[in-house]
């Protein structure tokens, strides 16, 4: 690692929080919908698809009916992916005549871009069409991003106001996010992917003859318009079987910047977003500093055990599995990032990092939407931990928790323990379950700690909602697409559900004004708080099984031997 290494992370970190700053006020502003100039620029359109829809955008919602909104929504776009995958030969824009998805596997991708996971347990490039991924992947990835940022919108609503009717609309906060911020951002990218070399056609595959005399089939597509909402809505799911390590969808360090910028650029905006709609911007600073702290810290580990000369290569640099027009750094940067992000996509294959740096990506996956997260998801995911901060800090001086001046009350802990445990708890059920199998077993391309790790990895991606992959374990199995599927549901909404919970029930309660007992939650005090807490939850449940995967494989590496 040399000093242009250095530079080029701080000037990743530097862009990304002088972006981000604006576009946190701009998405406030957004989900508040009371930004004149916005409602000048969308609102005739979103009022035309109020009419069309029969939306009464004034109607305020509790939180079932926010959460029956939210899950018709959600079964609707599943039925409209399984659909397509199953008639896409029959159905235009498919000049490969790719034919119908198998059933488990159309399934697992319907579950798969719904929930934003975006796992993938095909080839995009042969296996479907291009009406598939604009009509079907695409409008999920705006559609489960959207869904994330009017989760965090209504959970704001709850702990910030005082005592409402509802906490909000979610036909109009989804409305509302995805024509005045996915949109633009995402055909903004779009055109900077295009003008970077990234592919966006509608011909079919060309074939091509090689300098050997061979015919080669070069995958072509409308691929980067679903590459810009990928990144920017943390989705993750790429055009290409490769994702962004494929030359077309990522062909140059430029479009590589771009889109490692864009995959955490609004999960830090939502950060700011929520100080400004909360009116207290240093808790804001103080949630974003304990996040990139967590993220900073894997990062240095992982990239001090990528750049060590490895016993087991004879001292020669970990390139395998790594771009060379990328190199480690730039692979490293976004392995982490993406694995903070919930985003899963990759520019290098997981599964080929040494075991340290492919322990943190695991990591960060396993710790939950925390450190950055998805859109949106990210922010409901922290003020989770928050919460029970707040609560064990209470306990500890033995006064009633407070939190922006709301009692913190029995059934918000139990909401909160729910949505934090819930996906743990499936990671570990999974791994067990699947160490137990001998025909999901029968899928790993490596044995011993490393075998392991694939397993950990696999569920702890679908649970997490991230979608990268540890690739050596073949997943396209009935065992993997159906246990993985019901994964992602139960990773999604036990984590939405009593978010949603909470915000009505602390959206309930009047603000009480602060004592000398309260707890200041913009303090650095505070901030080293929230990390231990989210740190040791995430330590106590994952260490053993970390313990017998990557740490051993990670010792066991620097002894000579690989697996």
């Amino acid at each position: 690692m040399n000093r242009y290494d250095v530079l080029q992370i701080l000037f990743y970190i530097t862009a990304l929080v002088c972006l981000a700053k604006p576009l946190g006020s701009y998405v406030a502003d957004a989900l508040e919908g009371k930004s004149v100039l916005q409602g000048r620029m969308f609102g005739s359109i979103e009022s035309l698809i109020y009419r069309l829809c029969g939306i009464n955008p004034g109607e305020q919602m509790n939180w079932k009916g926010y959460a029956g909104a939210l899950l018709a929504l959600n079964a609707l776009g599943f039925l409209a992916v399984f659909l397509l995958q199953l008639f896409q030969l029959h159905l235009p824009l498919n000049p490969n005549a790719n034919g119908p998805v198998e059933l488990a596997l159309a399934f697992n991708t319907a579950v798969s871009f719904m929930t934003n996971t975006n796992w993938q347990s095909y080839a995009g490039e042969t296996t479907l069409s291009y009406l598939t991924q604009m009509l079907g992947l695409s409008v999920q990835n705006f559609l489960s991003a959207a869904t994330g940022a009017a989760v965090f919108a209504a959970l704001a609503r709850g702990l910030i106001g005082r005592k409402v009717s509802g906490i909000g609309n979610f036909w109009c906060d989804i409305t509302r996010f995805t024509i005045r911020v996915l949109l633009p951002l995402s055909i903004f990218i779009a055109f900077l992917l295009v003008g970077s070399g990234v592919v966006q056609t509608f011909k079919p595959h060309a074939v091509v003859k090689t300098l050997e005399g061979t015919e080669q089939t070069i995958p072509l597509g409308p691929a980067a318009s679903q590459i810009a909402v990928k990144q920017i809505g943390t989705n993750g799911g790429g055009f290409f079987n490769a994702n962004s390590s494929h030359p077309l969808e990522n062909p140059t360090p430029l479009s590589n910047f771009i889109e490692m910028l864009s995959l955490l650029l609004l999960p830090v905006a939502c950060v700011f977003a929520y100080g400004r709609m909360a009116g207290n911007n240093h808790h804001a600073h103080v949630l974003l500093a304990v996040m990139f702290s967590i993220w900073a810290i894997g990062l240095g580990l992982a990239l001090y055990s990528e750049h060590s000369a490895s016993v087991a290569m004879g001292g020669l640099p970990l390139m395998e599995g790594k771009e060379t027009r990328f190199g480690v750094t730039n692979s490293v940067l976004w392995a982490v990032s993406t694995t903070a992000a919930s985003n899963g996509s990759v520019n290098a294959m997981h599964s080929s990092l040494s075991p340290l740096a492919g322990g943190v990506a695991m990591f960060n996956i396993m710790l939950g939407e925390v450190i950055f997260g998805g859109v949106g998801a990210g922010m409901y995911g922290m003020l989770l931990f928050v919460l029970l901060t707040v609560f064990l800090c209470g306990l500890m001086v033995g006064r009633t928790p407070e939190y922006l001046g709301k009692k913190i009350e029995k059934r918000e802990i139990q909401m909160a323990i729910l949505g934090i445990l819930a996906p743990s708890a499936v990671i570990l059920v999974g791994a067990a379950l699947t160490c137990a199998v001998p025909s999901a077993l029968s899928s790993l391309s490596a044995k011993g700690p490393h075998g392991l790790s694939e397993i950990l990895y696999v569920w702890s991606s679908a649970s997490g909602n991230n979608g990268s992959a540890f690739a050596g374990l073949n997943a396209n199995t009935n065992y993997y697409n159906i246990g993985l599927a019901i994964a992602m549901l139960i990773g999604r909404f036990a984590v939405i559900l009593p978010c949603l919970a909470i915000a009505g029930s602390m959206g309930d309660k009047l603000p009480c004004p602060p004592s000398a007992g309260t707890l200041p939650t913009d303090t650095p005090i505070f901030g080293v708080l929230l990390a231990a807490v989210v740190v040791i939850v995430g330590g106590l449940t994952f260490f053993p099984s970390l313990a017998l995967g990557t740490i051993v494989e990670q010792l066991l590496m620097l002894k000579g031997a690989a697996f």
